[in-house]
Formats: C-alpha cells, sequence, structure tokens
C-alpha cells in the first residue's frame, strides 16, 4: 500500500463518525459549544452530504473574515471563492435567510420599545452588511409593534446623504 493511500485511509477513519458527534455537540450543548467554522461545516452538510466540509467552512471563514461576513455574503462573491458551488451558496444564504425572517418574526411578535434590541437585530441582520445603502421606514401598531419594515431607497454610499 502506497503512503498517500494509507494516510487517505488514517484520513478516513479519523472523519469516520465527525458528522455525528459534531450533531450530537451542538444538539447536547448547544450552537455555542461549535465554533464558527462547525456551525458552517454544519450547514454545508446539505450541500455537500459524502464530503467532508470542514475545509470549505474554514476556506470562507478566511476569505471573509467572520461567519457573519460569509452569511452576508452575495452569491457572485461566494462564487468567487474556489470550491463554493451552487448548492454551497444556497445552504449559505438558506441560513441567513431563515435567520432573517426569525429575528423580524419575533420583531413582529414583540413591542419595539420593550425588545428594542430586537428590532436592532433584525435591523442589523437584514441590512448591516450591505454593500449598498438602504433607507427603510418601519411602521408600527398602536401598540408600538412592528407592523411592517419597507425598504424605500437602496443607493450606493457616494455621499448623497
Amino acid at each position: 500500500m502506497s503512503v498517500s493511500a494509507k494516510k487517505t485511509d488514517e484520513e478516513k477513519s479519523s472523519h469516520r463518525g465527525h458528522r455525528a458527534r459534531l450533531r450530537e455537540r451542538f444538539l447536547t450543548s448547544g450552537p455555542q459549544a461549535l465554533a464558527d467554522y462547525e456551525l458552517l461545516e454544519m450547514a454545508l452538510y446539505a450541500a455537500s452530504p459524502r464530503s467532508d466540509t470542514k475545509p470549505l467552512a474554514k476556506k470562507l471563514i478566511a476569505h471573509f473574515g467572520s461567519y457573519a461576513k460569509v452569511l452576508h455574503a452575495s452569491p457572485f462573491e461566494l462564487a468567487k471563492v474556489p470550491g463554493v458551488r451552487e448548492a454551497a451558496i444556497s445552504a449559505i444564504k438558506i441560513v441567513h435567510a431563515s435567520a432573517e425572517r426569525l429575528l423580524k418574526e419575533e420583531a413582529q411578535a414583540g413591542t419595539v420599545i420593550q425588545s428594542w434590541s430586537s428590532l436592532l437585530d433584525y435591523c442589523r441582520i437584514s441590512m448591516g452588511h450591505k454593500k449598498v445603502e438602504e433607507f427603510r421606514v418601519l411602521f408600527l401598531n398602536h401598540k408600538h409593534g412592528l407592523i411592517a419594515g419597507n425598504k424605500y431607497y437602496s443607493f450606493k454610499s457616494s455621499g448623497l446623504l
């Protein structure tokens, strides 16, 4: 057996059960028990069901600088990273859309004044990392609950403000 084949067998045995161990740690200890790359690695499982997603997760975080910046990256920016294909882009954008939808629903369910941090979290995730600035109007009901948040203007930062 060649050295490269032996190394591949050793790598396979060390990776055997890795996903199950990672899922178990996530479910028993919560997301705070995982590093950012591990959380991204788990999100990429759907995109690559049979291969090791850890190197790609680490590459994405190194390229963009943080987990949040990976999620906020556009599909075009993600596609520029070697090894990132359409399935990975979809998996990443699904995580981002899910987080945005969750925060929006939580902001709509609560009163804005009593859960100001929820509203700020929603605004940060929905537009905080955009390359194009947005102006939004938030509509409140009589109990100061968020009814809707609409984007009226979107423009590149060019000193218009």
